[in-house]
């Protein structure tokens, strides 16, 4: 009888503590609902007495404590502030609020969860500052605070969370430079720093993130040469430097440190000197975006090898001549069997369009290969045999002869521009 009751006490007292344990946690998100505004808190009915937690709306617990590790409302369209109360949920491990409409701040509270693994507060009006608190989460793997209002410096903090592999700050209005604690994040594989404020040069310290795939700096205010720490991560997969000030040339041997690239990016800033050959070294390269710099010399014949090439943006440079053999590269190209984009307008390109145009890919939809150039002679009839054309620019130079009469036969042709050149003729009955 003894036994019988020691036992049942015991029962009683776990049931009692798991009841406590389970309440504090659905207090917790009383508290965060009474936060939401109040037209959307329809969206989380589910959330009341007569449910159970683990049952709830976004809900998901643990199997043997039935606390909450996961709350996923992300894309539910809630409005209203995020409660500090969140802070509460002590075994949370995956906490998801992306494509929402919260506005105010991110709690501080958040930093006590230290199980916490996976954090997205991504598309929200968040504004003030990221908390400092919040890398005392030395567990999250996995950060996403992008599109939001956050300002001020990036937190020294940051370089706390050694184990996070995925961070993404982009679209914020985030200001001054990278933290040099940057460098500590050892098992980063992606990070998205684009459309911020953020300035200055790229820290030494990038150099030691040698997992690193993904590294995305478009539209900021960085600045100074080429980062010569990112030569040291050969493992780079996607490289957008689009849109901020760097300048200076780039190393010859460029496509023997970084031979995994697949899209590169460093359009609109202020780099000068030739194209590396040695770009055709990555074979792996399908995007190559070098547009609005002050590039000079000759366009690589070498582009052959870069067989998985579908865009190539060269335009808005200083590249070419004005001379006869500054078209050779087409010839080249036709080896990218891929291509589906080619826009070198806006340099100093010269000498007759080849016939081997046909030979250029038959995926290709957009070719602006000679606008405000010096190209001579007449238009290649060949060019109206690539099917796919979508956009075909050619004007501000001084071609001669007629358009091609199977012009209006493109039958995807959108765009046709060719206007200031020295033709003549009629216009193509096709074009009718």
């Amino acid at each position: 009888m003894k036994l019988f009751l020691l036992i049942s006490f015991s029962a009683l007292m776990s049931l009692e503590a798991f009841g406590n344990s389970h309440e504090s946690d659905k207090q917790a998100l009383f508290k965060f609902k009474s936060q939401v505004s109040e037209e959307k808190q329809v969206l989380l009915s589910s959330w009341n007495n007569s449910f159970p937690l683990c049952k709830w709306t976004g809900v998901t617990c643990g199997r043997k404590r039935k606390k909450v590790t996961g709350l996923d409302l992300g894309g539910f369209q809630l409005g209203g502030v995020i409660s500090p109360f969140i802070g509460n949920l002590s075994f949370l491990i995956s906490l998801d609020f992306s494509d929402n409409s919260f506005r105010g701040t991110i709690p501080g509270e958040l930093g006590n969860l230290f199980r916490l693994q996976y954090l997205n507060m991504s598309l929200n009006i968040l504004g003030g500052e990221i908390p400092a608190s919040l890398f005392n989460c030395s567990r999250l793997l996995d950060l996403s605070l992008y599109s939001n209002h956050l300002g001020q410096a990036l937190p020294s903090e940051l370089g706390s969370l050694r184990k996070l592999i995925n961070l993404d700050l982009g679209t914020n209005n985030l200001k001054g430079n990278l933290p040099v604690s940057l460098g500590n994040l050892t098992s980063i594989r992606e990070i998205y720093f684009d459309e911020n404020n953020l300035e200055g040069e790229v820290p030494v310290v990038i150099g030691r993130l040698t997992q690193l795939l993904i590294f995305v700096l478009h539209s900021n205010h960085f600045s100074g040469m080429f980062p010569p720490a990112i030569y040291n991560l050969s493992s780079l997969t996607f490289l957008d430097m689009f849109d901020n000030g760097f300048s200076g040339n780039l190393r010859p041997d460029f496509g023997n440190l970084l031979p995994n690239l697949r899209e590169w990016s460093i359009g609109n800033n202020s780099f000068t000197g030739t194209i590396p050959s040695t770009l055709a070294n990555i074979s792996t390269l399908q995007f190559l975006g070098m547009e609005y710099n002050s590039l000079t010399g000759s366009i690589p014949l070498s582009f052959a090898k870069i067989r998985y090439l579908q865009t190539l943006a060269l335009n808005d440079n200083s590249l070419g001549s004005f001379s006869a053999g500054d078209l050779e590269f087409l010839v080249a190209l036709t080896n990218c069997t891929q291509l589906q984009s080619l826009d070198v307008s806006f340099n100093r390109l010269g000498g007759d369009l080849p016939a081997s145009i046909v030979n250029l890919s038959m995926s290709l939809n957009k070719f602006a290969l000679v606008e405000n150039n010096k190209l001579t002679g007449i238009i290649p009839q060949e060019i109206m045999q690539i099917p796919t054309l979508v956009s075909l620019r050619m004007s501000n130079n001084s071609l001669t002869g007629s358009l091609p009469e199977d012009v209006g036969r493109l039958g995807h042709l959108g765009k046709l521009y060719f206007a200031h050149n020295k033709l003549s003729g009629k216009l193509p009955e096709t074009l009718g």
